[in-house]
């Protein structure tokens, strides 16, 4: 068996010494070998090394590979779905969230982890933040990646519902493109998590039910409270999309009441500014010889315009038209905005 060097920055070997996990340099018995988008020729050492096919490895560098499970004479191939930052704002703190496969392939000498990107969950193992790990265990090493991926789902998902809970309040001062685009962008974060999240329950359960690996009576306790964690998730994700939902509709509607708002202040300006043009546009007209009939005539105009547009703004005063036109917002915004509900 060939010994592999690892000096290369994405492909690193760990293993359990003493009971941490400390990284090696060189493919041995019972470690774990991380690689991040490897190449095709280190894709086909490790396989060697590993005695596993190729394409087993080789499945995770599709971005499009869905969760599941395969097995091939003693080897395992699982293929899960991980949370990513997608895109991240510094000036408003807002992110994007995105799911990419990642997959774990239990060999008889070793455990084999392939992503396309770096992942802090992997990287938290790695730097030994996760207590009673050890390599030479496969089954439970698997289970404890399985219960960090479940975790990191819940962990993002309160920060898509912290985002979420800042541009609301963001919103209710104004209402902006910008702040309806980052909504949009959470939701959209939402369906990947609750499509990914749904697919990793299916295969959890799969592995679960014993066929595929061989179960402990503790490692299936970690299993299961990875496959608990993944449900609670689920509903999580569902509770925040319907809620982002409802909230991006009510938006919509005040938006579209705003509009309303805005024409019927602009109508009833349009009909008090008609009063000085027929006043003026009466005494401007020739009569008899064309000649206004005194000097003193010039401030009749005047006075009429400006008690007609009084008696006017007076009636619009006592049917209660500038007081619904500015407390309209206001009211719809409490009517339809309630504090959205929070899991802890």
């Amino acid at each position: 068996m060939p010994l592999l060097k690892g000096g290369i920055i994405w492909l690193n070997f760990f293993k359990t010494v003493d009971g941490r996990i400390t990284e090696v340099s060189e493919f041995t018995e019972g470690c774990w070998v991380n690689m991040v988008h490897p190449s095709s020729d280190e894709l086909e050492q490790i396989a060697q090394a590993a005695q596993v096919e190729e394409e087993f490895v080789r499945a995770a560098l599709d971005p499009e590979e869905s969760s599941r499970v395969d097995t091939e004479d003693e080897q395992l191939l699982m293929i899960v779905d991980i949370p990513m930052v997608e895109k991240s704002s510094v000036e408003d703190g807002g992110q994007m969230f995105t799911t990419i496969p990642m997959g774990i392939v239990v060999a008889q000498n070793a455990v084999i982890t392939v992503c396309l990107e770096d992942s802090i969950i992997l990287r938290s193992i790695a730097e030994g933040a996760v207590k009673g790990v050890h390599t030479s265990l496969k089954t439970r090493f698997v289970f404890q990646i399985l219960l960090r991926i479940a975790g990191r789902f819940l962990k993002s998902l309160r920060m898509i519902e912290r985002d979420f809970t800042r541009i609301e309040k963001r919103l209710y001062d104004s209402l902006k493109n910008e702040e309806l685009i980052q909504l949009l962008g959470l939701s959209k974060s939402l369906v990947y998590f609750s499509s990914s999240l749904k697919g990793n329950e299916v295969t959890m359960e799969k592995v679960l039910r014993g066929r595929v690996l061989k179960l402990y009576e503790d490692d299936r306790d970690i299993l299961e409270d990875a496959l608990i964690e993944v449900r609670q998730a689920i509903e999580m994700a569902n509770i925040y999309s319907n809620i982002m939902a409802g909230t991006m509709d009510a938006y919509a509607s005040v938006v579209s009441n705003n509009l309303n708002i805005i024409m019927k202040v602009l109508t009833i300006l349009t009909i008090i500014m008609t009063i000085p043009n027929i006043v003026f546009g009466f005494f401007g007209m020739n009569i008899g010889e064309g000649q206004i009939p005194g000097d003193w005539v010039w401030w009749m105009p005047l006075a009429i315009t400006v008690v007609g547009c009084f008696f006017c703004m007076v009636d619009a005063e006592e049917e209660k038209i500038w007081t619904d036109t500015s407390c309209a917002s206001e009211k719809y915004s409490e009517a339809f905005f309630l504090p959205s509900a929070r899991i802890e």
